[in-house]
């Protein structure tokens, strides 16, 4: 397994379907170790979930989008926050992805906290973003909050990702 380089994602960001689709600037977001994804909306949680063995009992907290202000940015407490991404992820069936969040958000008391892309994935994605910070921290819509980091497997698995989140909001 080896991660992917700059010239390699640029070369995939050129098949269809692109590794990675619907970028604000592919420029800047593609990155010499992976692709930054951007922030499309921040939902705030209104109630429990649960989760079971076999998902027969899984059901996933209700929530509700935040408001930008007219300038773009939003306000977020302490706490935890349901986020979309704008970018729409296709894996193919060799590669997978695992994120880490931007240097800048963990240096504001920040962090993503996120689940593994597996090969064969593609939809538009959430995470979980983290305010550790007593004092909140302000995001503006489209900011470039994640870093995604694609590994090339050491072979093409034969059955991909088929689960419920499968072109989720694409």
């Amino acid at each position: 397994m080896s991660m992917l380089s700059h010239d390699e994602l640029i070369s995939l960001m050129n098949k269809k379907p692109p590794l990675v689709d619907k970028m604000i600037d592919p420029g800047i977001q593609v990155q010499p170790n992976g692709i930054e994804l951007t922030l499309n909306r921040v939902e705030a949680h209104e109630s429990s979930g649960s989760i079971a063995f076999d998902n027969s009992e899984r059901e996933l907290p209700q929530s509700k989008a935040l408001d930008f202000n007219a300038d773009g940015w939003v306000h977020l407490p302490k706490g935890s926050y349901k986020i979309v991404f704008n970018e729409i992820v296709n894996i193919p069936k060799n590669i997978a992805a695992i994120a880490r969040p931007r240097s800048s958000l963990l240096r504001c008391g920040v962090t993503i906290e996120t689940a593994v892309w597996d090969a064969g994935y593609s939809g538009r994605s959430e995470s979980l973003l983290v305010v550790y910070n007593e004092n909140g921290f302000n995001v503006k819509k489209n900011a470039r909050v994640l870093q995604l980091l694609f590994f090339r497997l050491d072979g093409e698995v034969k059955k991909g990702y088929s689960g419920i989140y499968q072109n989720e909001n694409v």
